[in-house]
């Protein structure tokens, strides 16, 4: 496909994106993924292997599986018309990327926090955090909402931009299922440690360079929000690596240092106390108000990304 028509469907991909988010009335395929991993788990884990190899099979069938049916789309809808390819790829991209959705998922929680207390902000951020928020005081709640934006910033927008410019709608849609299959396989518990290894690791390796590639687009973003765009980048620098994954503690210390807040810390998952390091430790406990600053920098990062993309689209042909 020619680099402007790819240009278009990228911007048509994020317009759509920040106009709709996610709608409920929407087939999404990332819901499609994730039936496929539930009905093919149970067959793969029936197979005479160890669960590391046949959850390494699964995991390798299915991403293989949906470049090849995202190549056919594209490819398909191009040969109709070039209109059609071009439509083609950007509603494929716009269902691999989460901005809009992520950004009202937050503020809903500092919504429920600030109209209907406590209990109904516990209620909200236990839709988007695997923690358990029963014990979440109100810091507690807007630190957890927080986190979510940050660390979903990579998965839900930068990674799939990221792999798009890379390889165009199939391989964005490859990246979602590996993505899909990390959460729903990739625990480190009896059922998964070894069976999702494979895909854990798969995740891990696909968003390592876009989870740091994310923090200058933070800090650029950050200072032109509040200035505050070189503590953001120091933070990141200092305490990036202060996470249980390899990834996340990147974009959320980044997040940490630009809005003056601490992340991490002890949680509760699963009934027991999961000890993390401090992110941005030294710094102001979180606020409700946090929430609605980590979205605003949150789309404005996510809008910086979009830009380089749609460049580095367009000046593919110059580099080659």
């Amino acid at each position: 496909m020619p680099t402007e028509a790819s240009a278009l469907a990228l911007t048509l991909a994020v317009s759509l994106d920040m106009l709709l988010g996610d709608p409920l009335w929407l087939p999404h395929p990332v819901r499609w993924m994730g039936r496929a991993i539930e009905r093919l788990e149970p067959r793969f884990r029936a197979l005479s292997l160890s669960p590391r190899v046949s959850g390494a099979f699964m995991a390798t069938l299915l991403v293989m599986s949906v470049w090849i049916i995202g190549w056919l789309l594209v490819n398909i809808a191009a040969a109709v018309h070039p209109a059609a390819g071009i439509l083609v790829q950007a509603l494929i991209i716009y269902t691999c990327i989460s901005a809009r959705s992520l950004a009202d998922a937050a503020l809903a929680v500092e919504k429920a926090l600030g109209e209907s207390g406590l209990s109904a902000g516990r209620q909200a951020v236990s839709m988007i955090v695997g923690r358990e928020v029963d014990r979440l005081d109100e810091k507690g709640v807007a630190r957890a909402a927080v986190e979510t934006v940050a660390e979903n910033l990579v998965d839900g927008f930068v990674s799939p931009l990221f792999f798009a410019v890379l390889g165009g709608a199939p391989l964005a849609m490859a990246y979602k299922m590996v993505n899909t299959l990390d959460s729903m396989v990739g625990y480190k518990n009896d059922r998964y440690l070894l069976f999702g290894r494979f895909a854990a690791r798969m995740d891990d390796v696909a968003n390592f360079i876009p989870a740091r590639l994310s923090v200058p687009f933070i800090a650029l973003a950050a200072q032109l929000l509040s200035g505050r765009g070189r503590t953001a980048m120091n933070t990141a620098c200092r305490d990036g690596r202060a996470h249980a994954s390899p990834n996340a503690g990147y974009p959320e210390a980044a997040f940490a240092g630009a809005l003056g807040m601490w992340m991490g810390g002890p949680n509760h998952y699963h009934g027991r106390i999961v000890e993390k390091p401090f992110i941005g430790k030294g710094l102001a406990d979180a606020r409700p108000t946090h929430i609605h600053q980590a979205c605003r920098l949150m789309t404005a990062t996510a809008l910086l990304v979009f830009m380089v993309a749609a460049a580095a689209v367009l000046l593919q042909p110059m580099a080659g």
